[in-house]
């Protein structure tokens, strides 16, 4: 997440555990830009994960930068106040730290910021202090904001290059002084230099990672694994052919250029304005032309236009005309099914017929679709109670389908049985017994 030199630097602001913790938060104000302390704390955090990656004094020290960092601002927009909160209130975090961080996150913060690390260790008394739990602690910091702690699905998947160190034997302590030995070793592989050192109950790698003797980190050079816990020969595992090999990747990401960026949408603003004066009313000649001419140059902006499928009937009622060109540009769209459906589903009318019959014309439609609109037109005559209003819609369904059979746009014997009939219970009008007749000469 970081790179060496900003790693260098943090751990060199972890190890001064002796120096005034409000110096060390000022260091680290100075040291690590506004725009890349968010990233620091970050691998901070994972550091601390780990009870056994830092000393004790060293997770105080980043306990201090963890809040100091977004100090000048509210509580609930520190990212990392959950992680404090949820060690805080732990009981099986160690109560010099619970202790630790409520009062950091209360008002005796500056004395405390006052002391070293190490100070604040020796004097700490365990019976002095209350420990709240963490239930309390959301309570009392949740300033609109969750603090739930973030779980990712990649973290809770992945292997850490951290693994128990071999040399230390099962049960055993490893801050005693019995399995703690100091010596120094330099390893020389051509095109790499690695200096292995363990001193002061610290293990030192040449690059870049300070662990604790009874952990070693895994790196991978040219068929060897290199663990830094090893010593002469030792340090080199030779990789067998299906073994799995430890990757350190560089977040070498490079910037992509928005193209669209600054480009001109005044025809997508146009087309919008126009698309919206539609929906409301009938558009004038001018108007009617201009749409059509814009959506010709440029189809894809029927997709930009402000059209759905619940705004389609308004479409319809209003400019049957630009319906029929819109849809025929979207014929493509996998929304194409949804407004089939809602033509289906409107109520009939001659405008949305007349857009049924131009599309037949102008596009291949599903038989799916078509059959399901005859039979709702159908029904939409059979269930009409205004005498007048039935029979004005009867002459439009029949004049309908009989565009559609001699056009051979749909299969009569699909619906010959449903259109008989509606032709027997409306024989008294002259299209229907028109229709009927058509359909018995094709018989």
């Amino acid at each position: 997440m970081i790179g060496v030199r900003d790693s260098k630097a943090l751990l060199s602001l972890l190890a001064g555990e002796e120096r005034p913790l409000r110096d060390v938060a000022a260091d680290f104000g100075s040291v690590f830009s506004p725009e890349n302390r968010f990233h620091v704390c970050c691998s901070l955090a994972i550091l601390i994960e780990d009870k056994k990656i830092l000393k004790t004094a060293e997770r105080l020290v980043a306990f201090v930068i963890l809040q100091q960092a977004y100090a000048g601002q509210p509580p609930s927009s520190n990212p990392f106040l959950s992680t404090l909160i949820s060690i805080a209130g732990s009981d099986s975090a160690e109560k010099a730290e619970r202790a630790f961080i409520l009062k950091l996150l209360g008002p005796e913060c500056v004395e405390i910021l006052k002391q070293s690390a190490v100070d604040f260790i020796k004097g700490f008394d365990p019976l002095s202090h209350v420990y709240l739990q963490q239930e309390q602690l959301q309570r009392q910091y949740s300033v609109n904001t969750s603090l739930e702690p973030y779980t990712s699905l990649f973290k809770s998947s992945a292997v850490k290059n951290v693994i128990s160190d071999p040399e230390i034997p099962r049960g055993c302590d490893a801050d005693s002084s019995d399995v703690l030995v100091s010596h120094c070793s330099t390893i020389h592989i051509p095109g790499l230099s690695c200096r292995m050192v363990k001193l002061n109950k610290r293990l030192v790698l040449g690059l870049g990672t300070w662990l604790l003797p009874v952990y070693c980190r895994i790196y991978h050079w040219k068929g060897y694994l290199l663990h830094g816990s090893g010593l002469g020969r030792q340090g080199f595992l030779y990789l067998m052919e299906r073994q799995l090999a430890w990757l350190n990747p560089e977040n070498n990401h490079e910037l992509l250029w928005d193209k669209d960026m600054c480009a001109d949408t005044s025809q997508g603003l146009l087309v919008r304005d126009l698309m919206a004066k539609a929906l409301k009313g009938a558009l004038s000649p001018t108007q009617h032309e201009q749409l059509v001419m814009e959506l010709a140059n440029n189809p894809k902006l029927v997709y930009h236009c402000g059209l759905s499928p619940r705004k389609l009937p308004d479409l319809v009622e209003n400019n049957p005309l630009i319906t029929v060109e819109v849809l025929r540009k979207m014929m493509n769209s996998p929304e194409i099914s949804e407004y089939f459906r809602v033509l289906v589903t409107m109520d009939m009318s001659l405008h949305s017929m007349e857009v049924v019959n131009r599309l037949t014309t102008a596009v291949d439609l599903p038989t799916d679709f078509l059959q399901a609109y005859i039979s709702n037109c159908i029904q939409s005559c059979e269930n009409i109670k205004d005498k007048y209003m039935q029979n004005r819609l009867v002459r439009l369904v029949c004049v309908f389908l009989q565009s559609l059979i001699r056009n051979r746009i749909i299969n009569v014997n699909d619906l010959l049985i449903e259109v008989q009939a509606f032709c027997i219970e409306f024989s008294r009008i002259r299209e229907a017994a028109g229709l009927f007749r058509l359909l018995k000469s094709l018989e």
